[in-house]
């Protein structure tokens, strides 16, 4: 069949990989939000936005309804949000957050990532605070006018609006995160997924494209795990 049917399968594995990956992350993220607030859309925010990230991945609505019937029942499972920190090789800080019901399971994959790429765990706080952590919303742009939506929105709490493409992505310190939320639902904006960027504060420079492979080798082996939900970097 040759090397084009090849590519494509390979590409559309990788597609699948990815939603697999996106469907994990967002069921677990709707069993920490009924666990935190119940299973309420109405009253529990977290749950609500979680529902709605699961829509724009297209993750099925009965999917949907079974992982909050399955976060309700007595037999869930629990689910804890943990970081770890360390360094890749050549310097570069990661900082990788998981939601794990095992986390000495986690633990011990994390660092086996860390020791046989290159790289080394670190202590807790030893690389996060060199990056800040912000709430970020994504919402369909429209007609909206970014400086008049900017103006109305900083008192709470926004720092920074970016147009991509379609899409307005709005940004605040993550403290701000609820805030924003409401000042959006106010104004009848329908987030279209709300997330959070670690952003570094310092970037790492000067590798070469050898050395970032190393990188980039270690950040997919970390991504593919189930319990890592997100990895950050301050590679440049």
């Amino acid at each position: 069949m040759g090397r084009a049917f090849e590519y494509r399968k390979e590409r559309k594995m990788k597609r699948w990989g990815a939603m697999a990956k996106a469907f994990t992350r967002i069921g677990k993220d709707i069993a920490i939000a009924v666990k935190e607030g119940g299973p309420n859309i109405d009253t529990n925010f977290r749950l609500r936005q979680a529902i709605q990230n699961a829509k724009s991945a297209n993750m099925p609505k009965d999917r949907v309804e079974n992982a909050i019937k399955k976060a309700s029942s007595k037999d869930a499972e629990n689910f804890e949000e943990v970081t770890y920190e360390g360094y890749a090789a050549n310097g570069v800080a990661i900082v990788v957050d998981t939601a794990t019901n095992n986390p000495t399971r986690t633990v011990a994959n994390v660092r086996s990532y860390f020791n046989k790429l290159g790289g080394a765990m670190g202590t807790s706080g030893s690389v996060e605070y060199a990056f800040q952590k912000k709430a970020l919303f994504k919402f369909n742009k429209g007609t909206h006018d970014i400086e008049e939506l900017e103006f109305e929105l900083i008192d709470a709490g926004l720092s920074e609006l970016q147009v991509e493409e379609d899409l307005i992505l709005a940004y605040a310190d993550f403290v701000n995160y609820g805030n924003l939320a409401k000042a959006l639902e106010q104004k009848g904006i329908e987030i279209v997924e709300s997330t959070y960027e670690k952003i570094p504060d310092f970037f790492k420079e000067g590798l070469t494209d050898e050395q970032a492979e190393e990188v980039i080798k270690l950040i997919d082996k970390l991504e593919e795990d189930d319990d890592v939900t997100f990895v950050f970097h301050n590679m440049k």
